[in-house]
């Protein structure tokens, strides 16, 4: 297999290290207004990894959607749940991303934290996604129920990643117990492929592309596989705050909902502000597969990835949709 081309080191460059992730704080801002929001706004603080999967809600600042709901939005770059989940727990955001298996983790573990709006959603078909189960071009693997007994690697362990890698086997007739998963940060996980250290490993854009070109094979679309409409993840705050402070919920999902139709609906604009708070190549970012953006979240799909973890021990009970998704037409 060649090694990664230049697009790829390119795109391992970016912030963009890992979706659904842990970590620290990065310490940055995106955007640095003065405290207490601009004249006549209320600020609205929100922590966001910076990764595509977020391009709506920059998308939906330039073009205004927050200042014509009264408010000063501040974007935060965090690096994924563990920094997103405690910062809305003492308030140090108002809302943040976190990708749906965190969120039922996090209630599973106590924590009552509820889904205002969503993010991000599987484009849902065979041919491709923006996330996918990659091998080596010479592997013996050729589909999903080849994975049985072999080892893949995930950007974190015990979530959305391995959950729907093993819920796909599954799927595909196969045994998703018998998969054992290493952590591997996504720009590194074509190289464990490579020199032999996982057997196959998920990837997501913007690395997911330049792996295929440099030779990769995808075997599985892990987040399709599992449901067509799986939401991968959304923007959340406490219920505490739902109910204290309900207009500045109902403008912010409000905000939100304008910025996600208009990202569906130009994807050009995507890909372009992407760039703006990304370091990702503009030649990759126009190659790259784009997640869906829909308003609502799909019940029946937050369902299944809900029974996957609970049948895989991630959480100790099944979610209370009704606890964490908004209701139904919201």
């Amino acid at each position: 297999m060649k090694r990664l081309s230049t697009l790829l080191i390119a795109a391992s460059a970016s912030l963009a290290l890992a979706a659904c992730g842990s970590g620290s704080p990065s310490g940055s801002t995106v955007e640095s207004e003065a405290a207490g929001g601009a004249e006549g706004l209320t600020e609205v603080r929100v922590g966001a990894i910076p990764i595509g999967d977020v391009a709506p809600i920059h998308l939906g600042k330039a073009q205004g959607f927050f200042e014509d709901e009264g408010l000063d939005l501040v974007i935060e770059n965090t690096t994924g749940g563990a920094v997103a989940v405690p910062g809305v727990v003492s308030g140090d955001f108002d809302f943040a991303f976190g990708n749906t298996v965190s969120l039922m983790v996090a209630r599973d573990q106590g924590l009552d934290l509820k889904y205002v709006a969503n993010g991000t959603t599987t484009v849902g078909g065979s041919d491709g996604d923006f996330a996918g189960v990659v091998v080596a071009e010479d592997s013996d693997i050729q589909d999903a129920t080849d994975l049985q007994g072999k080892t893949v690697s995930s950007n974190n362990l015990a979530n959305i990643g391995d959950t729907s890698v093993r819920s796909a086997v599954d799927k595909a007739g196969g045994d998703g117990s018998t998969l054992e998963f290493v952590e591997v940060a996504f720009p590194d996980a074509l190289a464990a492929v490579e020199n032999g250290q996982v057997d196959a490993a998920l990837i997501l854009e913007p690395f997911l592309t330049p792996a295929v070109q440099s030779g990769a094979r995808v075997v599985s679309w892990p987040y399709a596989e599992t449901h067509p409409d799986l939401d991968i993840g959304g923007y959340f705050t406490t219920t505490e705050k739902i109910e204290q402070e309900p207009e500045l919920v109902g403008k912010f999902t409000a905000a939100m909902k304008k910025s996600m139709e208009y990202a569906q609906e130009n994807p050009d604009e995507v890909r372009e502000i992407i760039g703006t708070y990304t370091k990702t190549d503009k030649a990759l970012l126009e190659e790259i597969t784009l997640p869906r953006f829909v308003p609502e979240f799909h019940r029946d799909a937050a369902q299944a990835l809900g029974e996957a973890a609970l049948k895989y021990g991630t959480i100790s009970k099944a979610p209370d949709l009704d606890a964490l998704l908004p209701a139904e037409g919201q």
